[in-house]
């Protein structure tokens, strides 16, 4: 067999220590019995590496819907333009969306966006009569330019995916391409996240794996209106091995994306002496991540059932995807492997 069909099946690498086993016999636990129908984990640290497929996920290869992980995407194009200076973080979001203006919106700036502290919602009140609509992102922006702010930019932290919807129309504003293809060139393929793609990205849905949601409509996570959509903020697909590789680039930084500095400043807190601690796009570690994390982690988690984390200082990286709404899949199977795997000595 060679050493590529290895590494696709391959699964546990140099394993050491009885709590690596625990994560994989937590998984193989749920899938047996059902609860989850499929997962990938990649974990690796100084005295371990894991790499397996669960479930109805039969390699490793496996594409999910990655859903919130998308967020550090969208913020790292956006981010490229400011390397580039043809954004600042200092920007008023309406110098690019001049629609976004009136009741407070003039003092939105494009940091707000990357640091969920603009004021937008996390989804907007009729967000699902638009998805039951099938309507394309230039209604979300329409919308969202008109929604009014929660609280004073920059006075709060609250998580809010229209933030992120906004970071990337202004790639797209910017850059004259669709944020899908943006990515494609200038965040994914220097990368080698040869498996990722902001929407479908020419897969057939059939070809990625299917979230568990209750009941089935033409809207949902599997649909093919919201695989095709590409939203900024949920919208991209992709394999443990690509999200091993992105957090693999904040830990490691070089020339290939942003400049060194740029990538540092990504994963450094920049909401100083409001309720939680995050970066440009990324969670910094509020407790969400392993309990064993340091608190120099960073990293996101997504409502599709995934989690993703990489700890600098132990120098250990978590990437694990499911198929189990994270709101059911959280307590018994995400934070518990998470637990577990940072907890490796």
């Amino acid at each position: 067999m060679t050493r590529r069909r290895l590494l696709s099946q391959s699964v546990v690498l140099a394993l050491r220590g009885g709590r690596a086993d625990k994560a994989i016999e937590l998984i193989e636990e749920q899938t047996r019995s059902g609860q989850v129908a499929a997962v990938t984990l990649l974990a690796r640290g100084p005295s371990f590496s894991l790499r397996k497929a669960f479930g109805e996920a039969k390699s490793v290869d496996a594409v999910f819907l990655l859903a919130s992980l998308t967020k550090p995407m969208t913020a790292m194009a956006l981010m490229i333009l400011v390397d580039r200076k043809e954004v600042s973080l200092s920007d008023p979001v309406k110098r690019f969306i001049p629609e976004f203006r009136g009741d407070g919106r003039e003092a939105v700036l494009i940091q707000h966006l990357l640091t969920h502290t603009s004021g937008l919602p996390d989804m907007l009140p009729e967000d699902q009569e638009l998805r039951k609509a099938h309507a394309p992102l230039a209604t979300f922006v329409e919308r969202t330019c008109r929604t009014p702010l929660l609280f004073r930019p920059g006075s709060e932290l609250r998580y809010q995916s229209m933030g992120i919807l906004l970071a990337g129309e202004i790639v797209k504003r910017v850059s004259k391409r669709s944020l899908p293809a943006f990515t494609k060139d200038h965040v994914f393929r220097p990368l080698g996240m040869l498996h990722t793609s902001i929407g479908l990205g020419g897969r057939a849905i059939s070809q990625t794996m299917r979230c568990e949601v209750a009941g089935s409509s033409d809207w949902d996570w599997n649909s093919s209106y919201w695989r095709n959509l590409g939203s900024p903020w949920g919208g991209a697909l992709g394999t443990v091995d690509d999200m091993a590789r992105f957090l693999d680039y904040f830990a490691h930084p070089d020339a290939r994306v942003l400049q060194t500095d740029t990538a540092a400043a990504m994963v450094t807190n920049q909401t100083v002496g409001l309720s939680k601690r995050w970066g440009l796009g990324w969670m910094l570690n509020n407790g969400q991540f392993g309990k064993g994390c340091s608190p120099a982690t960073f990293g996101h988690s997504g409502s599709t059932g995934t989690l993703c984390w990489m700890d600098p200082r132990a120098r250990v990286s978590f990437v694990l995807l499911t198929t189990k709404p994270a709101k059911e899949s959280s307590a018994t199977l995400l934070r518990p492997v998470s637990d577990t795997i940072s907890l490796v000595s």
